[in-house]
Parts: structure tokens; sequence; C-alpha cells
């Protein structure tokens, strides 16, 4: 795949829009918290907006993605991605910065997920084949781990010396270096024959085909509840590190950084794990990881053995743990589920999946926010936490995800 030329190209974009991505991940939730002072209910907010376009647009969109050719989609969300969190320092340096403001934003970035997320998934397939994607999913492991070591670190810094709106400008020029490097691919996948069959006749076939597939219902309704704990982990994680252990921007970036190492390790651990284990086992087994970093976390105190540098460090080890996990489960199930799909059910499949697994996310960052405001962040974490213990169990004995190998 390295002598492919489009492939090179593909993964170049990737990388820069990845490393990009990391800096929006701490500077957007450090603007809200440090420049607006949000509240445990208002990063909940932010989150469950960003996470909304999943429920109103991902199954309508599937089926449109499976009529056209899904190049020009993807190139052209990268330039929506750059104009639209461009608005943030525009809107600081105008004085207009505002919550709302932010909610909007985000709303946007989640529109642009659900469209250029479920084209570029496809569009790999068509770019590589069935039979390269775990290892082009490996590489992309590689590239993450080099973004999540470098990206969270700098965001820190540029935060902590430039303030977080001017982070987030970095990352809208990455996106528009990364659209004017997909712009040079020489293969577009073709557009797909005509369709006469009505689009709602379309969305229910995705539907059907993952509710009746043996391996695919679990895959969604248990990925649809680690996500709905996830996005409450997501609401309450910078204001716990930032509120409960008094970690700076720089620190915590710093602290962020030990992820990228769990990106680089997951990329090393994948093919041994799923040879030794299973594919379905190793699964499970990330799943189990993701809830003991959870279960960890609000555990953590202010000062650990009298230092507030060792609560820092264990911070970062936390997050290099669920990290890891949270790599070694989304590889092998992005995989397998593109594996088991039908060419004329990919658009579908992937925006369906995407549409059941990330719609009920929401829920979960309103209701961590919720929890968190009334009871504590740490309450709001523990909740978390035991959730994520209550799936690792259900998916366990309620899937077939041990007895799967390939």
């Amino acid at each position: 795949m390295l002598r492919n030329y489009d492939f090179r190209r593909f993964w170049l974009t990737c990388a820069i829009a990845g490393f990009g991505e990391q800096i929006s991940n701490l500077a957007i939730p450090l603007t809200a918290v440090l420049l607006l002072h949000a509240t445990p209910s208002q990063m909940g907010m932010l989150i469950a907006l960003q996470m909304a376009p999943f429920a109103l647009f991902a199954l309508p969109s599937g089926v449109w993605l499976d009529r056209r050719s899904k190049f020009p989609v993807v190139l052209w969300t990268e330039f929506l991605f750059a104009f639209v969190l461009a608005i943030i320092p525009l809107a600081y340096w105008l004085g207009l910065l505002s919550m709302p403001l932010l909610y909007a934003v985000g709303f946007l970035l989640g529109i642009g997920f659900v469209l250029g997320g479920s084209a570029a998934q496809v569009f790999l397939t068509h770019l590589v084949g069935r039979e390269h994607l775990m290892d082009a999913q490996s590489k992309f492991a590689a590239t993450d781990s080099v973004s999540r070591l470098i990206g969270p670190g700098i965001a820190g810094l540029l935060v902590q010396w430039l303030t977080a709106p001017f982070a987030i400008l970095i990352n809208a020029a990455g996106f528009l270096l990364s659209w004017w490097n997909l712009g040079y691919l020489r293969n577009h996948d073709p557009r797909p024959a005509p369709s006469d069959t009505h689009p709602l006749r379309d969305m229910v076939g995705g539907i059907v085909m993952i509710k009746t597939h043996p391996i695919l219902w679990p895959l969604a309704w248990g990925t649809a509840l680690w996500h709905v704990l996830f996005n409450g982990y997501q609401a309450l994680q910078i204001l716990f590190a930032t509120r409960e252990l008094a970690m700076s921007p720089g620190v915590l970036g710093m602290a962020q950084m030990l992820g990228g190492f769990g990106v680089l390790a997951s990329s090393m651990l994948l093919k041994p794990l799923s040879k030794k284990f299973g594919t379905g086992s190793a699964i499970l087994i990330a799943i189990g990881g993701t809830a003991f970093a959870w279960l960890m976390l609000p555990l953590i105190p202010a000062t650990l053995l009298g230092s507030s540098l060792l609560s820092a460090i264990a911070y970062g080890v936390v997050i290099f743990l669920f990290d890891c996990s949270t790599m070694l489960y989304f590889m092998p199930y992005l995989a397998l589920r593109l594996k088991l799909t039908p060419d004329a059910y990919l658009g579908r499949m992937v925006s369906t999946m995407r549409f059941l697994t990330v719609a009920g996310a929401p829920i979960g960052a309103l209701s961590a926010g919720w929890i968190a405001e009334h009871f504590g962040l740490r309450n709001g974490l523990a909740t978390v936490a035991a959730g994520g213990v209550m799936l690792t169990m259900a998916m366990f004995w309620l899937s077939p995800l041990r007895t799967i190998r390939a």
C-alpha cells in the first residue's frame, strides 16, 4: 500500500487532519472552561450538540452516499471543518465569543463528521480493498499515535501562551492543508448506478440488514451503549483535570500526550492480541480496558502523596490506558464490519451503524453533566465507570464476540 500514490496522499491527509483534530479536542473544551467559565451542564450540552447530527442525519446520509461518489464528500468536508473552526478565533477577536456560538460550531462540526466520516470509511475500502483494511487501520493507528503524542502538548502550550482560540486557528489551517492535499488524488471512486428504490426503503433496508446480522447487531448495541458512556466521560474529563486536579493547560496537554503512547501501543498489540485470542475477544478485552480507565480516573486525588505533579502523572497514565484500549476496540470493530458487509450496503451500513451507535450519545453527555452539577464531578465520572463495568459484562455474556476468530 505504501507504494500506492493515492493511499500515501490519503494517509497524509488523514495525518494532517488528525494532528489538527488533537489540537481542537483540547482547545475547544478549554475555550469553554477557561474563557467562558462553562458549567458541567453547559459542557454536557456542548458535547451533546456535537453528537446530535448523528441522530438527525446519519440514516439519510447513508442512502445519499450509496447513490454518489464518496471522494467529493470527503474532499469538501475537510474544507467545511476549516471554515467552521475559523469562526471561533474570529468571534473571540471581535468580542462575540459565547457558549451559544460554541454550540453552533459543535453542531456544524458534527454534520461534517457524519458526512465526511462515513464517506471516508467507504472510500478507504475502495482505495485499498477489503483484504488490506486491517493493515490500513494499523497504519492509521500508528499515525494517530504520533498526532496524540505531539498534538495535545502543543495545544496545551499554545493555549497557555497564546489563548485557546489561537490554537483552534492552527487546527483550521491544518484542515485547509489536508483539503488541498486531498485534491491531488488520482483514484476517484465511480458514481454508483442510479437506484430506483425509494430512499426510505433503502434506510429501512440498512436497519434490517444490521438487525438480522448475527455479528453486526451485537456490535451495534454494544457500541451504542459505549458511546453513551464515552460522551459522559468527554463532557467531564477536562473539567475534572482543570478544577479537581488544578492542572494548567500546559500540564494538561503534556499529560494528554501519554494518550499518544497508548495509541502507538495499540497499533503494536492489535495483531498479536487478535491472533492469540481472536478478533472478538480482543474487542472484549479492549472494552474492559476502557471501563477500568474510567474506574481509575475519579479515584485520582488532587494531590497524590502530597504532590500535584504525581496526580497529573496518574491522570496521564489513565489517559494512556484509555486511548490504548479505545484504539484496540475500534480498529478491529471498523475492519470487521466492513469485511462482513456486501458492497451494495457499504454506505448504508456505515451510516446506519453510526446512527445506531452514536444517536444516543447526547443522552450520556447531558446526563453526566447533570449528575456532575448536582452531585460533583467525581460522582459523575464514577457513574460512567459503573456503566462501563456493566457493559463489559453484558458484552461478554450476551454477544457472540468471544467466539469470533476472523
